[in-house]
């Protein structure tokens, strides 16, 4: 049984480990986790950059990567807690914007300002229990290459954006949005494609 196997099966060790990565009551790393163990872990790729004033609370159980020249502006929150997030190259992640994992984006994409993105919900299944205490419901989100998000938008658990798509500012994403398109509202509707023969952004009807 290896060393990590091992600290898994006892709970009381477990729970200390736990402790030790980050306050039970607040999901957040502990400063020398920040500065001493995640750089050592996590990618950061070459000229990426990381604002100052970003929260970028990532633990070292999953995967926090970013690409070359991607940039996480400030005000920014980014959690890995209950997914891997992974951003790809010349990706721009807006000042105000919030990641929770699992969500992939995919190299050239882009989140707008205020922009919300998260690969869980909370269960709410058991009526007789609060939502935080149940089981959460992982479905990953992923955004393709150079697809675009604008501000003030959602995009829920479980959807797919596909490449090149721009999905207009306020808008909520509930469903998947195909490649070459443009999508608005609440709930966000397809409402142009891109013909590829024609070169032209025609109405979808």
């Amino acid at each position: 049984m290896s060393f990590l196997s091992k600290i898994k099966s006892n709970p009381r060790t477990k729970s200390f480990v736990l402790w030790l990565i980050t306050p039970k009551r607040n999901p957040r790393p502990r400063w020398y986790i920040k500065c001493f163990v995640n750089p050592f872990i996590h990618k950061k790729g070459k000229g990426a950059k990381i604002r100052r004033w970003s929260r970028v609370d990532v633990f070292p159980w999953k995967r926090f990567e970013i690409g070359d020249l991607t940039t996480i502006e400030d005000f920014t929150t980014i959690n890995n807690g209950s997914g891997d997030v992974i951003l790809g190259n010349r990706v721009r992640v807006g000042i105000g914007s919030v990641i929770i994992g699992p969500v992939t984006m995919g190299d050239g994409s882009g989140l707008g300002q205020h922009v919300f993105v998260a690969g869980f919900s909370h269960g709410f299944e058991d009526g007789t229990k609060n939502s935080s205490v149940q089981p959460l419901i992982i479905k990953p989100v992923v955004i393709e290459d150079e697809a675009h998000i604008g501000a003030n938008s959602v995009v829920v658990a479980g959807v797919r954006i596909g490449k090149r798509t721009q999905v207009g500012a306020g808008s909520v994403v509930t469903k998947d949005i195909p490649p070459f398109s443009i999508a608005v509202g609440n709930p966000a509707k397809v409402i142009k494609q891109y013909n590829h023969e024609t070169g032209i952004w025609e109405r979808v009807k």
